[in-house]
């Protein structure tokens, strides 16, 4: 079995311990952590389990990757510590490991990265033979492989639109929905995630990824952005009150332009609470949903819902994103050392695990 490492237990890594445990072909070697006190509890507490696993946490960076894992996967964030989780991931490289992650949105189109993230992960590999894939926790296969497959039933494509459509009430991560998107914030408060730039620096390289699979030359990468303000103060179970008159709800489009036209499509709407931006895409039961829509002929429309740790949308669309890349672990370690993207590492069947508790 491959000895697998998961670094970080927040939204991601609490779906990574679950998804490490229940695959056949994996062993959970390791739990890193960087709060103290999460320091020598049980995997099993930490992953949401109803059992434990047998392997406490630990800070020791050092010791883990001394021991040799096949395998990490790395869930800290990367939204505002790029560098740090570049170093990071660079270190289990260098120890042998096959890492996956969605903490480095330059490298989900790793041919057209940029030179200072490809060039230390080239040089990692070279020196410790592992291997890294990179795919989004929004989640990538909704921005990759899905509207791919989905584009070849069509016998015309006109544009392709991949939507992220959620409500944020449920979600975690307080200090990245109130500060990095703004959720909660004065109108006239620029969240950093919204900034010039930031949307396409993060999906850009879906896009991209999508062109280079169709074929298509872009012109450029356009984003569109769009905010409302919430007409009633609302309460959340997990972040508290959202005022009136602040930020409720964004919908901003990454757009491929080709021939003049946005053909490619990455477009997110979130919200706070339902009743805010009502007349904006919604999901069919409230919650949240990721929708592919080709236009063309014929016009096909998927619409993928999924739920974790009780009836939790935003957790569920982390546990898929987590899926895809704790199940392409072992593909990741019959491969040659290399750095991969999501056209080349296959989406495959889950052998081994119908029915596997």
């Amino acid at each position: 079995m491959i000895s697998t490492v998961v670094w970080g237990t927040g939204n991601v890594g609490r779906a990574a311990i679950r998804a490490v445990e229940a695959h056949p072909a994996l062993k959970l070697a390791a739990v890193l952590v960087h709060n103290p006190d999460k320091v020598g509890r049980d995997a099993g507490d930490l992953g949401g389990l109803d059992h434990g696993l047998g392997v406490a946490a630990t800070d020791d960076i050092d010791a883990v990757l001394a021991a040799g894992p096949q395998a990490v996967v790395y869930a800290a964030s990367g939204d505002i510590r790029p560098d740090e989780a570049l170093a990071d991931i660079g270190r289990a490289i260098r120890a042998g490991a096959a890492v996956v992650t969605p903490a480095l949105y330059p490298l989900y189109d790793q041919r057209n990265a940029p030179p200072e993230f490809r060039d230390p992960v080239l040089a990692a590999i070279e020196d410790g033979g592992g291997s890294l894939f990179v795919s989004g926790v929004d989640p990538g296969w909704g921005n990759d492989v899905l509207p791919l497959l989905i584009s070849g039933l069509g016998t015309e494509v006109d544009a392709i639109r991949c939507q992220e459509i959620f409500d944020y009430s449920t979600y975690e991560q307080e200090e990245s929905v109130r500060y990095l998107v703004g959720m909660g914030q004065p109108m006239d408060y620029e969240p950093l995630m919204l900034a010039p730039s930031i949307p396409t620096m993060v999906w850009g390289g879906q896009v991209r990824l999508m062109a280079r699979a169709l074929g298509a030359e872009l012109d450029e990468i356009r984003e569109t952005v769009e905010r409302r303000s919430l007409e009633a103060t609302v309460s959340t179970r997990t972040m508290g009150e959202f005022e009136a008159g602040t930020q409720g709800a964004v919908r901003f489009e990454v757009q491929g332009i080709v021939g003049g036209e946005p053909r490619i499509v990455v477009e997110h709407v979130t919200r706070i609470h339902p009743s805010c931006a009502p007349d904006w895409p919604t999901p069919p039961d409230g919650d949240g949903a990721h929708r592919v829509i080709i236009e063309g002929r014929p016009r096909i429309q998927v619409t993928v819902e999924a739920t974790d740790e009780g009836e939790n949308r935003s957790a569920g669309g982390n546990a898929t994103a987590v899926g895809r890349l704790v199940g392409a672990i072992d593909w990741l370690v019959d491969a040659e050392p290399g750095l991969y993207d999501a056209l080349d590492v296959p989406l495959r069947p889950a052998v081994g695990r119908l029915g596997r508790k």
